[in-house]
């Protein structure tokens, strides 16, 4: 077998990372200077990288000339925490897809947002329209409805300040009021339904879920046809979907 050819490798990128590596090894700030005898980078080569750190947010320059980790790196390193969190729990959304032939949702209240981390579907589970980052309509999907009944009284109006509600379909609750109302009926259940509110065809069913603090929501979405012949339909999912979101709830709150 002959040999392989070596990859292709971009020197610059190399450079950068090991510059960004350096800065991060003293927690007060280092100066250019430093950092360019401790890389082993000539004095030019470290500004101009440096500059173009700092320029995008990965790097910042203290008032003293020193530089420290930028706050675009530290947004990297917590979405890389996040997937590291999500390749625990797809296992359990897969399992949950496979065994109820519907799509499987996870989403997190983030930043005052509701927001799809994860989808899983396939060719027998197709997904509502819906993706990940989504983070309209919280008052039509059972994932949004789910966290808006678990958030306190000023939270949600809050929320409901920010947030219009269009009328999706003729099913939408559109006024905060009746949504308020409708959240904090009594129902003996943590399964919260989107009956085609969302979309016309779909149904939705969604329970609580955490990881930490951070509160979030576990669902599943099928065709309104699927229904048919489930009695009641609400309990064989509450009886899927509550074990399921203990276990992501579970595998949440492990430490990485």
């Amino acid at each position: 077998m002959g040999d392989r050819a070596a990859p292709t490798l971009i020197s610059s990128v190399q450079r950068a990372f090991r510059l960004m590596e350096a800065v991060g090894a003293h927690e007060g700030g280092a100066p250019a200077k430093q950092l360019a005898r401790e890389t082993g980078l000539a004095l030019a080569t470290t500004y101009h990288l440096l500059r173009t750190l700092a320029h995008d947010g990965y790097v910042r320059r203290l008032d003293d000339g020193g530089f420290v980790i930028g706050d675009r790196l530290r947004t990297l390193e917590a979405g890389a925490r996040d997937q590291a969190l999500l390749v625990r729990v797809r296992p359990i959304l897969a399992a949950l897809r496979d065994e109820l032939s519907a799509a499987a949702y996870l989403t997190f209240y983030d930043e005052g947002e509701i927001r799809v981390a994860e989808i899983v579907d396939g060719p027998r589970a197709p997904r509502v329209d819906l993706w990940v980052g989504y983070e309209d309509a919280g008052h039509a999907t059972a994932l949004g409805k789910c966290v808006l009944r678990e958030l306190d009284d000023d939270a949600r109006r809050e929320y409901l300040s920010r947030h219009t509600l269009p009328g999706l379909t003729p099913r939408t609750v559109t006024h905060p009021v009746d949504l308020l109302r409708r959240l904090d009926s009594p129902t003996g259940s943590p399964l919260v339904a989107d009956l085609e509110e969302y979309a016309m065809g779909t149904v939705c069913f969604a329970v609580p879920i955490y990881s930490g603090e951070r509160l979030g929501s576990l669902g599943v979405s099928l065709r309104t046809d699927r229904l048919a012949g489930m009695d009641p339909h609400r309990e064989l999912f509450r009886t899927r979907l509550v074990p399921a979101a203990t276990r992501v709830t579970r595998n949440l709150s492990l430490t990485i």
